[in-house]
């Protein structure tokens, strides 16, 4: 039998099907007690509307797998980082044509200064590798995405805000 981590690194992101849940780094942990199989999953964001997809699609394929007794657990803390992405994962969304987050790295601990406009931020192109490019729109097909432009070959694409 495959093990449920196997098992479970193998589904997909519902909304971004070109990852798994373990390339978005989603998958926290997945452990086999017994029969038992826990699997701990951390959304994007506590409102992420595909958590139930995400939830419905681990169970499914466990017990399609062979393994009767599954629960998934979600947990937000420690919150979901776009750090949390893999690098096959990163690399998979500059294939599919959408801008992959930049790395954030450790967050800073006590005061933070206050500017009152966004840092500048240069997004390449997936297509062309440009870094000539345009925001459009800070919203794209789900929140965690902008919708972007190309100014050299002019080819519109998500991009994955940082988190």
């Amino acid at each position: 039998m495959v093990s449920a981590r196997q098992v479970a690194e193998q589904v997909l992101d519902p909304e971004l099907p070109v990852l798994t849940l373990a390339d978005l780094g989603v998958l926290r942990e997945v452990s086999e007690v017994g029969d038992r199989v826990v699997v701990t999953i951390t959304p994007t964001y506590s409102g992420c509307p595909a958590l139930d997809e995400m939830r419905s699609d681990l169970h499914e394929k466990l017990t399609e797998a062979g393994y009767r007794d599954v629960e998934i657990r979600t947990v937000l803390h420690p919150a979901w980082t776009t750090d949390w992405i893999s690098d096959d994962g990163l690399r998979k969304l500059t294939e599919h044509g959408i801008a992959p987050p930049s790395r954030i790295g450790p967050r800073a601990v006590g005061p933070i200064p206050l500017t009152l406009e966004p840092p500048k931020r240069r997004v390449s192109c997936p297509h062309c590798g440009s870094a000539r490019t345009t925001e459009l729109s800070r919203f794209g097909s789900t929140a965690c995405k902008a919708l972007r432009r190309c100014e050299d070959c002019r080819e519109p694409f998500e991009q994955i805000k940082e988190i």
